[in-house]
């Protein structure tokens, strides 16, 4: 601390060794920097000897904050150490020069003199160095050499005036710096800076000399032996000081580190556990509102099961008295025909349940949306629950011009017959243009060959039933008597299964019933546009607008195509035809219906393929085929034919 900066310029030549004390300075201050090196003590040694007279003596040291600290044996940058390490490490340095400068006041003590210390801060030693002369108006300062034996160049030049005021005071020389001089113009003796003035090559004495020669030589072997022994004693220090400080630094680190570490796992500890507390509130809450779904679940199960009960004992009781009353009507029709009187059959319809508006608004609810089932062009169905029944409705789009021709047309022939592959006409309401049919759970064969509301796909046994199912319906309608009936719109759409999976016909809007005058004739029934969906509509129908029951055939033939190959109608034609020539079947099967029998499955394309014939005449007699279908599906069973009433 002591030196300053090193400079390149070579000190001024300094005063001989036996150069006697200075006159005594009873009113000044002598001001002598020290650091906690062994040349301060040397320095103050000499400062005692060559100012014995002197008031008192201020032992000042300059503290510069180190730019670098030691660890571990090598030294790191200051700002990468924390602030609690470094204010630790600066006040252990400042206790370190305060014990120093302790040590150097006892030396004082001794020889009767009065000494005070003055440590202050500073970032450069020589800049705090003038800083302080100027403040204290210093007019003694003596300086010890720096430990390179360079010397400053650096310093704050003081005002004129400030110098001209510690020229001369009582007689007695004083030691200033001029204006002009700065910290590198002072004499080196012995290893010790001593201020004077520019241009004064010797240090001026009084008259007196207060030492001998004798005590000279003593006082220069004091010195030298204080010297040596301080020296020892400063390296000595400073390797108790270098260890103590890496041990200090060491043990802040690990502190910091296990602080560091503490903190960590404390924190990683609180958010497991706020997170754990969450997931366990979580989890309870899922708990709770699982019980509750399932409490909700189980209740609706258990009502399920008692409507479905209701509804099949409904069934049954609606079927079984729908029986009785065909009978009945039967028996009546023919007590009526022995007696000569006119029946139903000859006034062309059948007395059906008639529902008033009301009725039928408050089964749909008002026609809510939720309720409806199905859609077309020519109308809306919707579940309802009338009379304590399910039952479908289907209301007529009042748009349609057709609407009143159709409605008369579907209560005309399905009140006149009955088969169990046809659907159920209930009632019918004349004010909503409303029909009420059964209601059929399992939705249309469209839906189930989609598998809709992910349904269940249907077997190749089941497929085969429903084909002998459709087909048993239309050998019925077209062997009715008195009139054979064309159902002209059969498609996928309008074939029903109820909770069984049996299959029943439905949208009679644009049936036909042809009368027997036609029947010797190619063409039974013409129309100018021909109804019905394009993909099952017959070719020829298409073309020439003649409607026969074979145009039934060509429509029975596409929905076999389907039921084999679960496919859409559009280009299945070719497809399966192009598999029949190249003996490759099996591939374009629908595999989620099973394993198809390739006998039986080769049998049902060849049947649909010849109902498709493009011409009329070349395609099949169904009432023939249908004992083919049966061997498939049911080999026992027999054909079971219904007719008009």
């Amino acid at each position: 601390m002591a030196s300053a900066t090193a400079g390149s310029s070579s000190p001024p030549t300094p005063p001989r060794a036996d150069d006697s004390p200075e006159p005594s300075l009873p009113s000044e201050k002598v001001y002598v920097a020290v650091g906690r090196e062994a040349e301060s003590r040397a320095t103050l040694l000499w400062a005692l000897h060559k100012f014995a007279g002197a008031a008192s003596f201020v032992l000042l040291h300059v503290y510069s904050p180190p730019k670098l600290l030691p660890f571990m044996g090598a030294r790191i940058p200051a700002a990468q150490v924390g602030e609690q390490e470094l204010a630790s490490y600066k006040k252990m340095e400042l206790q370190r020069v305060n014990h120093s400068l302790d040590q150097y006041i006892h030396l004082c003590a001794q020889g009767k003199i009065h000494a005070e210390k003055l440590v202050v801060e500073s970032d450069d030693v020589g800049q705090g160095l003038v800083e302080l002369i100027s403040e204290h108006h210093v007019t003694a300062f003596v300086m010890g050499a720096a430990a390179d034996m360079h010397y400053t160049k650096k310093a704050i030049q003081l005002s004129h005036e400030e110098m001209q005021e510690c020229r001369q005071s009582s007689g007695v020389t004083h030691y200033s710096v001029e204006k002009s001089a700065s910290l590198s113009e002072m004499w080196c003796v012995a290893n010790t800076w001593l201020c004077n003035s520019i241009g004064e090559p010797q240090i001026e004495r009084t008259s007196s000399d207060p030492f001998d020669i004798s005590g000279k030589v003593m006082m220069n072997n004091v010195v030298l032996s204080d010297t040596e022994s301080a020296r020892k004693e400063a390296y000595e220090e400073k390797c108790r000081r270098e260890k103590a400080e890496r041990e200090l630094f060491e043990a802040l680190q690990k502190a910091q580190a296990s602080e560091n570490s503490y903190f960590r796992e404390m924190k990683q500890k609180n958010e497991l556990e706020e997170k754990l507390t969450t997931i366990m509130e979580e989890i309870e809450s899922l708990t709770v509102r699982t019980d509750e779904l399932c409490a909700k679940l189980q209740g609706e199960r258990e009502q399920r099961v008692v409507l479905e009960k209701r509804g099949a004992h409904s069934d049954r009781i609606i079927k079984d008295l729908m029986l009785q009353r065909d009978k009945a009507l039967r028996e009546t029709e023919a007590l009526r025909s022995r007696k000569g009187e006119s029946t139903p059959t000859e006034e062309r319809m059948m007395h059906i349940t008639e529902f008033s508006y009301s009725e039928i608004k408050e089964a749909t609810n008002n026609f809510d949306h939720s309720m409806k089932i199905g859609e077309s062009v020519y109308g809306s169905v919707y579940k309802g629950f009338l009379r304590h029944t399910n039952v479908a409705i289907k209301k007529l789009n009042p748009e349609t011009t057709q609407t009143q021709s159709q409605f008369s047309q579907e209560v005309e022939i399905l009140s006149r017959v009955r088969h169990p592959n046809l659907v159920t006409l209930v009632g019918a309401c004349k004010d909503a243009q409303a029909l009420v049919y059964e209601y059929m759970p399992n939705g249309s064969l469209d839906d189930r060959l989609a598998c809709k509301d992910n349904s269940k796909p249907l077997s190749w046994q089941l497929r085969t039933r429903i084909a002998s199912n459709i087909c048993s319906a239309l050998i019925f309608l077209h062997s009715n008597k008195p009139h054979s009936i064309v159902h002209s719109d059969l498609k996928a759409s309008n074939i029903l299964l109820d909770g069984n999976n049996v299959a029943k016909l439905s949208g009679f809007g644009v049936s036909q019933i042809l009368t027997d005058q036609f029947k010797a004739t190619t063409t039974l029934y013409r129309y100018t546009h021909p109804k019905g969906s394009f993909v099952y509509i017959d070719p020829e129908y298409l073309i020439s607008g003649d409607l026969t029951p074979l145009s039934d055939v060509y429509s029975f033939g596409i929905i076999l195509l389907r039921l084999l190959t679960g496919r859409s109608g559009f280009g299945l034609l070719k497809e399966v035809q192009q598999a029949m020539d190249k003996g490759c079947l099996q591939a374009i099967l629908d595999s989620s219906a099973g394993e198809w029998p390739p006998m039986y499955a080769e049998q049902l394309a060849e049947l649909g393929l010849r109902c498709c014939n493009i011409r009329r005449k070349n395609r099949p007699d169904l009432q023939t085929e249908y004992q083919k279908i049966l061997v498939v599906c049911h080999p026992t069973s027999s054909v079971q034919y219904y007719r008009m009433s």
